[in-house]
């Protein structure tokens, strides 16, 4: 996904760095990511999205983080509202106030209902107790969000997605418990190469397309204390659960978790 990283991460001093953090609990012993929530019932990255998941039994929400131009908090994917509202523009050029005026709707099934573009605050308030939070940091400091994390107590309940090489030093500076996930690096094939790389970069999990990876570089990463729950979303997914499954993953994230769910119950995994 995001092959940078193994040039970029490489020239930090990431190896001064121990690893000391420890994953969300769950209750499930193979664990259900929501891409952006259950968006194949309602439009993605809303808060109607995330109680659409948390009714499904997932185990995580995964989130997309942004900031308005008045350094409020928001939950959306691209970096503008184009796509997702009935607005236009970059989400960093906007307002609060001006993000508020907007609705989300689905323009690819419309149904005539709009939802608001929910805040952090908001989605932390949801899932606190309820769900875990998997964080795709997206753009937004790192200070803040951790204090807004804190404020609602979900210190226990996030995992953070890091899409760029500042994000993981000021990360595990300010916070070195928090578990920090990033895609496997595409020119990672093999055992030694996986080692190198966790050995550079010290990790809690690892992303990237479930394909990536083999039974071999599976294991190393769980010999070497990482979790690898990687992507597998697409509309014709279930076609590569078994494919998956066969792999050795203990996690998956998802755009179909009620019917991902579904399958691991009848194959007795969940």
């Amino acid at each position: 996904m995001k092959t940078f990283f193994a040039l970029a991460l490489s020239i930090c001093t990431l190896h001064s760095y121990a690893q000391t953090a420890t994953l969300p609990e769950s209750k499930h012993k193979f664990i259900v990511i929501a891409h952006r929530g259950q968006h194949t019932e309602v439009p993605e990255n809303t808060i109607e999205s995330f109680e659409e998941a948390i009714k499904t039994t997932v185990d995580y929400v995964e989130i997309d983080l942004r900031t308005t131009k008045d350094s409020v908090l928001v939950i959306m994917h691209d970096a503008t509202v184009n796509r997702m509202t009935n607005g236009t523009g970059k989400i960093s050029d906007l307002t609060y106030a001006e993000i508020q005026k907007l609705h989300v709707t689905d323009k690819t099934n419309p149904t005539g209902k709009t939802y608001p573009v929910p805040t952090f605050a908001e989605v932390l308030k949801t899932c606190k107790n309820r769900i875990n939070i998997y964080l795709d940091f997206k753009d937004a400091s790192v200070a803040q969000s951790y204090q807004m994390i804190k404020k609602y107590g979900m210190e226990k309940q996030v995992i953070v997605y890091i899409n760029e090489p500042h994000q993981y030093t000021e990360w595990k500076a300010l916070v070195p418990e928090m578990p920090l996930m990033l895609s496997l690096p595409g020119n990672v094939k093999t055992v030694d190469e996986l080692n190198k790389f966790l050995s550079k970069t010290p990790i809690a999990l690892l992303d990237g397309d479930y394909s990536d990876y083999t039974p071999t570089t599976l294991k190393a990463a769980a010999d070497a204390g990482v979790t690898a729950w990687p992507d597998i979303q697409s509309p014709d997914e279930a076609k590569n659960w078994d494919k998956a499954f066969a792999i050795g993953f203990k996690g998956l994230q998802t755009d179909h978790p009620g019917a991902l769910i579904d399958y691991l119950e009848k194959k007795g995994l969940r």
